[in-house]
């Protein structure tokens, strides 16, 4: 794998020299296709930021239902035991 990459960028670079330099022109569309990318790559990024914040908001939340679930069912089940107890003293007179 690394021999191929080595060779291909030898090969890559024998034509670069060979076939000489690059216009202005070529150099412009070079650098607006460059700013094209990096512009898409900073909208992609910050996409990426928002999806996170929402995420993490979203993470927030659902472990605030966990707890309230669970506080909730301690409640029932001190509520049920409460109860049996009740029943027990009930059923003894």
């Amino acid at each position: 794998m690394k021999t191929t990459i080595v060779k291909a960028s030898i090969i890559a670079l024998a034509l670069g020299t060979l076939g000489g330099c690059a216009t202005t022109e070529e150099i412009a569309q070079i650098r607006s296709t460059a700013e094209k990318a990096l512009s898409t790559a900073n909208s992609a990024t910050s996409r990426a930021d928002n999806a996170l914040s929402v995420a993490n908001s979203a993470l927030d939340a659902a472990n605030t239902a966990q707890s309230a679930a669970e506080a909730a069912a301690a409640c029932c089940a001190e509520n049920t035991s409460r109860l049996d107890r009740m029943f027990e003293k009930a059923m003894q007179k």
